[in-house]
């Protein structure tokens, strides 16, 4: 099926529907599809504003010529058929909830911007932009089969809903349809990952000690990005606190002031580079006596989970060989019902276990007079980069790009690690040279360029021919 004459198809392929390919990222990024379980129902279970995004994804689907199912809004897939019908397919999977916007906004969040070459808005990277890479990959060869060709797998893109926060529309999905012979997620950087660390993400809480001095503590987004900025409202005259690196101080009201502590944000897989702002807020705090005597402890705690993005200050640090390091940031604080919890994303390597984590953390939470528990966890993932599929997507990308195209593993986790044969396939070059206003994902100004996502585009479409040929 690959051949000069395909790939000549494929390039005037890109070129014809590339602004349709922008225009479809824009309207999935008007959607502010943040889960919100408070607000589910029947039918849209991570919340309307994800199911928003789901149904608008859905009728793209639709309107490139794929045979659309809707999974009980958990999520969804659209298909062209081949001649193994559907029990057996190939597939992409892709999602289109995001995490939410944050500040620090230069250009709006929730459209797409064009500028010298990229396009900038919340998931044109992670992952709306990537999505309707797929969608397009999959019109390519719905083309192909109205006029005529059988493919020999049926091709399905899987429309994900719920990858930020927890990822459980894909248990629901492997519940009710046989697995993909191959699944790859285009949610990541080339050239392709074959391996994820084990997921693990908890919480610390604190007695009922807010109040006496520290009236409020907010900072974050989500527990599986590092804080950008965190926020105390404490009992003292604003007046009379001074100003310190990476630190502000406003009144809040009589005999209150308000601490504006900012960091530099980040993805919690990748902390190097990365100022946790919760760690600032904290060592200030400590250091112009703004904590009580019950609030102390926790504050002293927020240091050591802050110390370093890698687990040695608290005990908990692993590494191997595979893998690397462990991680473990602080991602969010809130004051709850007079208590103070703080939560703690980890992504670990085989030489440690969930269990092993929990067992640190709870000592030391224990040491400053807290409680803590585990909220969620999956062990590592990984697949051999020698078997075919991964080969057949390798020399692709290798041939497109002309660098060497070798596996490797991330502290992230994709939808990859829920499939027995799948990996994460790009789109993000991470050698590509960024202009210093493009933001990264899950950050402000999130940014890609338009050069990476259509050459990926093309790379998608010669790989799903490439596995088309496999025996699988």
């Amino acid at each position: 099926m690959v051949d000069e004459q395909f790939k000549q198809q494929v390039d005037a392929y890109v070129d014809e529907v590339w602004e349709d390919v922008v225009a479809d990222i824009a309207r999935l990024v008007r959607h502010e599809s943040v889960e919100d379980l408070s607000a589910a129902e029947p039918g849209k279970p991570w919340g309307p504003a994800s199911n928003a995004a789901l149904v608008e994804a859905e009728q793209m689907a639709e309107r490139l010529g794929l045979e659309v199912t809707d999974v009980d809004g958990y999520l969804g897939f659209a298909d062209v058929p081949g001649a193994s019908g559907a029990q057996r397919y190939l597939a992409t999977i892709a999602h289109t909830d995001i995490v939410p916007l944050g500040l620090g906004w230069t250009m709006p969040a929730l459209e797409v911007t064009r500028k010298d070459g990229w396009l900038v808005g919340r998931g044109v990277q992670d992952d709306k932009g990537p999505f309707v890479l797929s969608l397009y990959a999959a019109n390519f060869f719905a083309r192909r089969v109205a006029a005529g060709e059988t493919l020999p797998y049926t091709l399905r893109c899987i429309i994900g809903n719920n990858e930020e926060t927890g990822m459980g529309d894909v248990p629901y999905y492997l519940e009710r349809y046989p697995e993909p012979l191959f699944c790859f997620s285009p949610d990541a950087d080339f050239p392709l990952i074959c391996g994820e660390k084990g997921l693990y993400q908890g919480r610390f809480t604190s007695g009922q000690v807010a109040g006496e001095k520290i009236v409020e503590l907010d900072g974050g987004t989500v527990p599986n990005a590092i804080c950008g900025q965190a926020t105390a409202v404490v009992r003292a005259d604003a007046a009379t606190l001074p100003a310190a690196e990476r630190v502000e101080v406003e009144p809040a009201g009589e005999g209150l002031a308000r601490v504006i502590a900012t960091g530099i944000g980040g993805h919690a897989s990748m902390p190097a580079g990365t100022v946790n702002a919760i760690g600032v807020l904290a060592r200030y705090l400590l250091a112009q006596g703004l904590a009580g005597e019950g609030e102390r402890g926790f504050l002293e705690l927020l240091v050591t989970l802050t110390e370093d993005a890698y687990g040695r200050a608290s005990g908990i640090a692993a590494a191997d060989d595979k893998f690397g390091e462990l991680t473990c940031v602080a991602g969010t604080v809130r004051t709850v019902d007079g208590r103070f919890v703080q939560t703690v994303d980890s992504r670990y390597p085989t030489t440690t276990t969930g269990e092993a984590i929990t067992a640190r953390l709870s000592e030391l939470a224990a040491e400053h007079g807290c409680s803590y528990e585990q909220t969620s966890g999956d062990a590592p993932f990984y697949v051999s980069p020698d078997s075919p599929e991964i080969q057949a997507l390798l020399a692709t990308y290798g041939e497109y790009t002309g660098k060497r195209a070798e596996a490797f593993t991330i502290g992230g986790g994709t939808y990859a690690r829920h499939f027995a044969r799948a990996c994460a396939f790009g789109p993000n070059d991470p050698d590509e040279e960024r202009p210093a206003w493009a933001g990264t994902e899950h950050g402000p100004d999130e940014a890609i360029s338009e050069k990476s996502l259509r050459q990926a585009l093309k790379i998608y479409i010669v790989a799903i021919a490439r596995l088309m040929e496999l025996d699988l």
